[in-house]
């Protein structure tokens, strides 16, 4: 029944890796756009290296975009603009000057002395004709003087003429001066300007409805294409130079591809090929998992959090093409392996990062720069950051991306133009906005401890905390045991760095491996400061019980205080199925039948370094309380023994540690043990 349950739970954990193997497949797919892709890369400029290339169909060639916003420009500029003309102004102007007692009047000769009225009202009809011919205007418009302007009357056009044509009313004192100056009305200038500020008023209104209309209708008149080209013809040889009407064509052929030929007639090889891609780089992925990080293999829990920041990633910026593919370098890829490093481990981190890449290789413009930007960043990213709970080195590690990014691509643009000109300082300003936003993966990866139940360095550095809830109990409830913790955990700390395990991890299992035995804490030789021992009570299996139940109460203890899993299972394998020689001995003297699994810790045996590390230092640590008068040779030897018990009881057999690993932990122990004990080194006389 037991087989059976384990081949069900098997089939089960199978079932969902496929699932989410296939269900992280097509919301890719999905993301990706639904076109094709040109299969010849080119660059302005550059020799075409490959086979000549012959058009595969009919296609006309498309403008740049210079070209038609030049087009756009030159339209603007000799755009017809309309003007409405009031003609009742100029009727009603001239019927007031000749009906005006203004001219008739004494007061009128008495300012105009010596001149018929007839004579200056037929001067001022002639100044307003010539005034009004075109129109006025009361401001400035933002025309050149040469622009054409068509003059509507009632909606019919009636004339044109050029914009400086317009009498502006901000300079009618500005005319008159002129118009009569030398004349014999030149001495009373200043009475006609008092009497035409109030006569003359615009007549001419800016349509600008009709205006912007026709500039549209125009601007919708401008062809986006400059010529056809027939299938078969020769687009260009092996050894052009890439300029010209030669790159007009591959850019318009390159188009063709993604949008017509594909969306109308190949869309479902387009998809199905897109999926056969991202399966097999997903899959690249899982093997590489099932190889070389087997437990997270077996966990489903964390091959969902990798796909789902792979997916993240692949969104974000498909999000931001789909925008403007110009920003794609404000995406923080970096985050990626940063956060899969702070969970699991440099290693894993570069893979994933490089697998991410080559799927976004798919849609990002210029796809080779970015990949090889993306990929630089990112060996720089695991590179630097070594201890990711210091502010500093993030900070640190966000600087050297960023000028990475920045060299790299300056190098692209000066291999691709063979010079600084046209070169778009603002994009520099992304890849500083990229490396701020990389600073998100602190909270992001506080969030993520909550969403998936992962533990980070960033935890674990808080768990080395002295002065928690549960350590302050531990020391007050089992000092001795607290101290053998601190004792254990500097021991494994240094092992763990002699061979590149995870120091950190390895520090908070040792500070809370032994957390069990606040239960029965007089039990535990280290807590027992009188002669009294209370196992002298007991028969040897009740004592047996009391000691393998501290793993237990451990774990029990641990889970109520929600400490991580990772912790959890330094609690549950620091004696893996090793045996309790005292007690069993003990037994063995009494003669009566007992079973030996009863003096057995119920494991699971050690399967990591850091917890194989964390065993051996356990014991060796514990152990040495023992030893009298130490020296060089005994400590050798007090070593060399506890730990080859522990290699002949296979407790090393799943935690993929090296002999040449243990003999280095070795070696470590008996270095910092001859510290402890201070230790000579016996020179022969």
């Amino acid at each position: 029944m037991t087989n059976f349950f384990n081949k069900l739970h098997k089939t089960g954990n199978l079932l969902s890796k496929i699932f989410l193997f296939i269900s992280t497949t097509f919301l890719i797919v999905y993301l990706f756009p639904k076109s094709g892709s040109f299969r010849y890369d080119f660059q302005r400029g550059k020799p075409w290296l490959s086979e000549n290339l012959y058009s595969p169909l009919d296609f006309a060639i498309k403008k740049s975009k210079e070209q038609i916003e030049s087009e756009i420009e030159k339209v603007k500029k000799e755009a017809e603009v309309y003007f409405e003309i009031d003609s009742t102004v100029v009727n009603r102007n001239r019927t007031q000057v000749m009906t005006d007692d203004y001219f008739t009047s004494l007061n009128f000769y008495s300012i105009f002395s010596g001149l018929e009225s007839d004579t200056v009202r037929d001067k001022c009809i002639l100044l307003i004709d010539d005034i009004y011919s075109i129109g006025v205007i009361s401001k400035n418009y933002d025309l050149q003087p040469d622009q054409i302007i068509n003059v509507l009357q009632n909606n019919t056009l009636i004339k044109s003429a050029t914009y400086s044509q317009f009498f502006n009313l901000s300079k009618l004192n500005e005319y008159l001066d002129e118009k009569l100056t030398g004349t014999n009305f030149e001495p009373y200038i200043s009475s006609i300007k008092k009497y035409f500020a109030k006569l003359i008023v615009p007549n001419a209104i800016f349509n600008k409805k009709l205006t912007e209309t026709a500039l549209e209708d125009r601007i919708n008149q401008i062809s986006p294409v400059r010529g056809q080209v027939e299938k078969g013809t020769l687009i260009i040889s092996k050894g052009d130079i890439i300029q010209g009407d030669k790159l007009a064509m591959l850019e318009t052929l390159e188009l063709e591809y993604k949008s017509q030929v594909w969306t109308e007639s190949n869309y479902i090889w387009v998809i199905s090929a897109y999926t056969a891609l991202v399966a097999l780089a997903l899959l690249m992925l899982l093997l590489f998992l099932r190889k070389y990080r087997y437990e997270i293999f077996l966990d489903n829990n964390k091959i969902t959090f990798i796909f789902f920041n792979i997916l993240l990633m692949v969104f974000l910026t498909t999000l931001v093409i789909g925008s403007n593919s110009a920003y794609v370098y404000i995406v923080p890829l970096c985050i990626l392996p940063l956060i899969l490093k702070a969970f699991f481990d440099a290693r894993l981190g570069l893979f994933a990062h490089v697998i991410t890449v080559l799927l976004l290789g798919f849609i990002v413009p210029n796809n080779y720069e970015y990949m090889f930007l993306q990929i630089i960043a990112g060996i720089v990213t695991i590179l630097t950051v070594s201890e990711l709970y210091k502010r500093a080195n993030l900070f640190i590690s966000v600087g050297q991306i960023t000028i990475i990014y920045i060299i790299a691509y300056f190098s692209f643009y000066l291999i691709q133009e063979g010079g600084i000109e046209g070169l778009k300082w603002e994009n520099f300003l992304l890849f500083v906005i990229c490396g701020l936003a990389t600073l998100f993966v602190q909270p992001l990866i506080y969030l993520y401890e909550k969403l998936f139940g992962l533990v980070s360095d960033v935890s674990l550095l808080e768990l080395t905390d002295t002065n928690t809830k549960l350590l302050k109990k531990l020391s007050d409830k089992a000092p001795g045991t607290y101290h053998h913790s601190i004792n254990v955990a500097n021991l494994a700390e240094a092992c763990a760095n002699e061979i590149n395990a995870n120091s950190m991890l390895v520090r908070v299992g040792a500070l809370y491996h032994d957390i069990g035995k606040m239960s029965n804490p007089k039990f535990f030789t280290e807590n027992q400061s009188n002669i009294n021992n209370p196992h002298d009570q007991l028969s040897p299996k009740e004592s047996a019980d009391i000691i393998i139940g501290h793993v237990l109460n451990g774990v029990e203890i641990a889970k109520k205080y929600k400490l991580p899993a990772r912790v959890i299972n330094f609690i549950r394998t620091h004696h893996g199925t090793s045996t309790i020689r005292y007690f069993f001995n003990k037994q063995k003297e009494i003669g009566s039948e007992f079973d030996i699994k009863d003096f057995k810790y119920k494991g699971p045996i050690p399967f990591n370094k850091e917890t194989a590390i964390l065993m051996m230092c356990d014991s060796v640590e514990a152990a040495s309380k023992s030893l009298r008068e130490p020296t060089s040779d005994k400590i050798n030897s007090f070593v060399n023994s506890i730990i080859s018990k522990q290699i002949d009881e296979g407790q090393f057999l799943d935690s993929e540690i090296t002999f040449k690993e243990i003999e280095s932990i070795k070696k470590i122990l008996k270095h910092k043990l001859s510290n402890m004990y201070h230790v000579r080194i016996e020179y022969p006389e």
